[in-house]
């Protein structure tokens, strides 16, 4: 097992911490099922008070970071130093409705050599609270489970792949672009799951429960520290166009390097043909 650096254990114990808040939220969410109201506004809470315990535990251990955040947005730190991007509740409408499917997502990118943007990501960590799951990786140090190491999944053809998506609700994403590429992989792969949380979607690539994935209209919390996973685990992670970003975020394809290359061209020619 690689030895965890400090950077990792900081980030660990500020998920950790959120997350036991988390659990116990997510404990009364079934009573609120019931009221009138809904437990929307609960949620919303449980949401910011885990941003808040996520913001105060990596502040006092990195002061002069930047953070950018999902509820709180971007809070600029010192000049030349890292960044971290969080979303303190991944998967949120499945909390809302009492499914034990959610994560929190953290990620460390660094700032590019002249200032002036931000480049690649260094860390990342998704921690599932329910199952207590903690998925991180650190760049050229692996992908890991807790102590076990990661690999993506060996399968090389189509029809034994199992593909994980996000599918467009709500306003949120271009479902025509989603129907077409459904109706160009649908029919060539073993099966596709929709659970609703990316930041899980891409560690489990990592870790080979999934053979690969995509989504489209995600945000840069949703999907840092996921991108680094699969990268670390061995496998690619590109937008829709192939291009290997730091953060794929608007556009996402991830697998190991058989399926991503077939994927990439079925999905490519999906949207070619339009």
């Amino acid at each position: 097992m690689a030895a965890i650096t400090g950077l990792i254990r900081v980030m660990e114990r500020a998920a950790r911490k959120a997350g036991q808040r988390l659990r116990r939220d997510f404990g009364e969410v079934e009573h609120l099922q019931v009221s009138k109201k809904g437990p929307a506004d609960f949620v919303s809470k449980a949401d910011q008070m885990a941003e808040r315990i996520l913001w105060d535990e990596l502040r006092e251990a990195r002061p002069g970071w930047g953070f950018l955040m999902e509820e709180g947005g971007e809070i600029p730190g010192d000049d030349g130093k890292p960044r971290f991007i969080i979303d303190p509740l991944d998967g949120t409408s499945n909390f809302l409705h009492g499914i034990p499917h959610f994560a929190i997502s953290i990620a460390v990118q660094e700032p590019t050599l002249d200032g002036r943007g931000w480049g690649e990501v260094t860390a990342g960590i998704v921690y599932q609270p329910v199952t207590d799951e903690s998925f991180w990786a650190e760049k050229s140090r692996g992908a890991w489970l807790q102590d076990r190491r990661l690999r993506v999944s060996a399968r090389r053809y189509l029809d034994e792949a199992l593909i994980a998506t996000g599918i467009p609700f709500a306003g949120r994403g271009d479902i025509n672009e989603w129907v077409r590429i459904y109706a160009e992989l649908g029919p060539r792969i073993a099966g596709i799951r929709r659970n609703g949380a990316a930041s899980l979607d891409l560690a489990w690539v990592a870790a080979g429960r999934y053979d690969g994935y995509w989504e489209s209209s995600l945000q840069p919390w949703d999907s840092a520290a996921g991108c680094l996973l699969v990268r670390e685990a061995g496998g690619f992670v590109s937008d829709y166009k192939g291009r290997s970003l730091p953060i794929c975020d608007e556009t996402i394809l991830a697998g190991n390097d058989a399926l991503h290359s077939k994927l990439h061209k079925l999905l490519a020619g999906s949207l070619r043909n339009t």
